[in-house]
């Protein structure tokens, strides 16, 4: 049976969570494999809007079980608020449909108030435009081998061993940042009174998906934000704090990469961006103003608004290279519907120079132009279409042209929020 990776090509907010969730009725599991609560899908059912950020998607469908990966970094007062919500709507999350890795690391208050304090002592033009939810000081814990994960909480010596190492590392930084030092006792009070509410979905994810694999289930590998915050292939420092390309989805969970059958990126129809850092294609006019009015173009978790601007193909033939991305699911195309012309990105101007791909270099990235193709729009709807014949010819052009200029297919249409609204090109599951 095929394991299907889907992953975000541009720099996340492509309509994941409609995708995952649409291809999550015919898996049998669906993992997240890296990133925080700093990631939102936006789910649309039957008319019910369900507004996920640490579950993975699955969760709103019966019969599956969903997994949270050791790749993920996981703040489990958030984690339980959210499933306290998702209940109150009427799914149902118990251990037997929701399992989380035991060598998950967890985000602790403190990760927090550092991460806004660094944010708030950046000066302009230096900030990351980070979320300020711990999700990066966590991940810097983990890497410098401090972090308190899940198994931790199972016992009361080890946990106050593992805090006190933490502390010897953050108060220091505190104290430099102006911030009180951390309340030890408190926190472990915290910990504890929540390690069994956490404690009872733990167990070893990797032993229970080599399992899985073995009895032929459907794996679907959930990953948030997009390739383009990748900590090293995207737009660095302007990242996440995590790798986010396909690649991560074997480590993020405890499977060998023989694992993965199908990777699918998703992409929207034009390009949009949140938070510092360069975006070639931005547009600061009226044509922008438009895409993010008709897109709705708000952060899922921050409510922020985001950047927007025209459909950059040079940008995501890179990305499918990063992540080895067999097809694409192309979402929002009828944000497009009535503009009388659209443009494409093919290509960056660099100090006199020609680029079919973005620079590592900010300061390079900073200066690149965008080099455009025009294609004529199309004034009939878009929206709600299940099949090619309900397309404008033009739409079909566009999406066409796509293909050609990313160098990879169209696996996947996407044409409104509702999940039923989408064309199937190429079946991702298919053995």
């Amino acid at each position: 049976m095929a394991n299907v990776v889907v992953v975000g090509a541009q720099w996340g907010d492509e309509g994941k969570g409609k995708i995952v969730d649409w291809m999550s009725e015919r898996a049998d599991v669906i993992c997240r494999f890296q990133g925080g609560h700093n990631a939102g899908h936006t789910l649309v059912i039957d008319g019910k809007v369900y507004k996920l950020h640490a579950l993975p998607s699955g969760v709103v469908r019966g019969g599956k079980l969903s997994v949270i990966g050791n790749g993920v970094v996981l703040d489990p007062w958030s984690l339980l608020a959210e499933i306290e919500t998702v209940t109150a709507q009427g799914v149902d999350i118990s251990p037997e449909t929701l399992m989380i890795a035991e060598n998950t690391s967890l985000i602790l208050p403190f990760h927090g108030e550092l991460d806004r304090a660094r944010e708030e002592a950046a000066s302009k033009g230096t900030k990351i435009g980070t979320t300020g939810r711990g999700i990066g000081p966590c991940y810097e814990d983990k890497v410098g081998r401090r972090a308190i994960r899940v198994a931790d909480l199972a016992d009361d010596a080890t946990l106050e061993a593992r805090v006190d190492r933490a502390l010897q590392h953050h108060d220091p930084l505190r104290k430099g940042l102006g911030v009180e030092p951390i309340d030890r006792d408190a926190l472990i009070a915290q910990l504890k009174e929540i390690a069994p509410k956490i404690l009872k979905f733990a167990g070893p994810v990797w032993k229970a998906l080599n399992e899985k694999r073995k009895t032929g289930k459907r794996i679907l590998f959930e990953g948030a934000q997009g390739a383009l915050l990748d900590v090293d292939f995207g737009t660095y420092p302007f990242v996440t704090s995590s790798n986010v390309i396909a690649g991560q989805a074997a480590t993020g969970v405890g499977v060998g990469p023989g694992a993965i059958d199908y990777v699918l990126g998703i992409v929207k129809a034009y390009t949009t961006r949140v938070g510092e850092g360069p975006f070639p294609t931005e547009l600061f006019d009226g044509d922008g103003q438009r895409l993010g009015e008709r897109g709705h173009e708000f952060g899922t978790t921050t409510g922020r608004k985001r950047r927007c601007g025209w459909f950059d193909a040079c940008l995501l033939r890179q990305t499918c290279a990063t992540s080895g991305v067999n097809g694409i699911a192309l979402t929002k195309l009828d944000v497009l519907d009535g503009f009388e012309t659209l443009k494409i990105c093919v290509g960056y101007e660099l100090d006199g120079k020609r680029l079919d791909y973005l620079p590592t270099a900010a300061d390079e990235q900073a200066r690149c132009t965008p080099i455009y193709e025009e294609l004529p729009g199309w004034s009939e709807s878009t929206e709600g279409a299940r099949s090619w014949a309900d397309l404008p010819a033009n739409a079909i052009k566009y999406v066409k042209r796509v293909e050609e200029l990313i160098e990879c297919p169209v696996a996947l249409l996407s044409t409104s929020p509702e999940r039923d609204d989408t064309i199937l090109v190429t079946d991702p599951f298919a053995d």
